[in-house]
């Protein structure tokens, strides 16, 4: 690492969270087996791209699965709110997670086109820009960049399992604004809501979810930005009231009627995909735009999705 980003990660971190972040990524990258939330990580299995890709030949299915990903679609989810503040009332924020840019050209093409031009209030990005979990990221930066210079307004990010808090400046220099484990007050007129984001809960388990919450007022309308929704009981504990994630390509290969055969989350199906409940918190997990260890997807379209905030019940 040069010493130009561990200065800038020192100014934006402080000395101390900056070192431990990096060592302890250091420590686990590229580990199968251990650490994290779960035991077997799939994507740092050097063998597994070679056998999904195999065992969907040998089905007949490899080719029609690598169109699957390309083919990206743009989903709607209304939420009505009781405590959102009215000056917020149609408010929209589209969620754009898992890009895996250097994994598929041709689904972060068809995703610029998709997104240039796009009416929304908020942008926010839910981690795993990288392919890989480890190694060179230049190529990821170059295809964030891309992605990023066809969106519009204000834009917030966290980082997922496949990505180096190396990255952090570099994103923010293209003004995204990172969240690790912080909260920004999102102001519309005399109106305010809270941003919170944590950092990565699911492998490097560096999340703080009391930190980000630290600076909301009891009873303010908050959303927090989570890679994985395998934190949803801390979250809703923490009272937040929408909690968007990504992180589980919804299984990415899956059997008809979108049933995952893994989804790679310690978590409820019911929460693997698409919007959930869970005590007063209401949760949308994308299943990303990009793909994991090969691009390729069954029965489980890639998305990118609007959410509109509504008042009332």
């Amino acid at each position: 690492m040069g010493t130009d980003i561990l200065r800038k990660l020192e100014a934006r971190l402080g000395p101390l969270h900056a070192r431990q972040r990096l060592g302890i990524e250091t420590d686990h990258e590229a580990q199968v087996f251990g650490q994290g939330l779960t035991f077997f990580h799939l994507e740092n299995w050097y063998s597994a791209p070679a056998v999904i890709r195999i065992a969907l030949k040998l089905m007949g299915l490899y080719w029609r699965a690598r169109q699957n990903a390309e083919r990206i679609l743009v989903k709607r989810n209304d939420v009505r709110f009781a405590e959102l503040p009215p000056a917020f009332d149609g408010f929209t924020i589209l969620h754009i997670s898992d890009l895996h840019v250097d994994m598929n050209e041709v689904a972060m093409q068809h995703l610029i086109e998709l997104v240039r031009g796009m009416q929304y209030d908020l942008c926010v990005l839910t981690g795993d820009y990288r392919g890989k979990t480890f190694g060179p990221f230049e190529a990821t930066l170059d295809g964030v960049a891309k992605v990023r210079a066809q969106l519009q307004g204000s834009i917030y990010g966290v980082l997922g399992n496949h990505d180096s808090i190396q990255m952090v400046p570099a994103m923010e220099a293209m003004g995204i604004r990172m969240l690790l484990n912080e909260c920004e007050v999102i102001v519309r007129g005399d109106q305010r809501i809270y941003l919170a984001g944590i950092d990565d809960a699911h492998f490097y388990r560096v999340d703080n979810i009391e930190k980000a919450a630290l600076p909301i007022p009891d009873g303010a309308f908050s959303i927090i930005l989570s890679h994985t929704p395998e934190v949803y009981r801390q979250a809703a504990h923490a009272d937040f009231n929408l909690m968007l994630s990504g992180h589980t390509h919804g299984g990415q290969i899956c059997l008809p009627g979108s049933i995952p055969i893994k989804l790679e989350a310690v978590l409820p199906r019911r929460m693997g995909a698409g919007a959930w409940k869970y005590h007063n918190m209401t949760g949308y997990t994308s299943v990303g735009a990009g793909s994991s260890v090969l691009p390729v997807r069954l029965n489980c379209p890639p998305e990118i999705t609007l959410h509109c905030l509504r008042c009332g019940r």
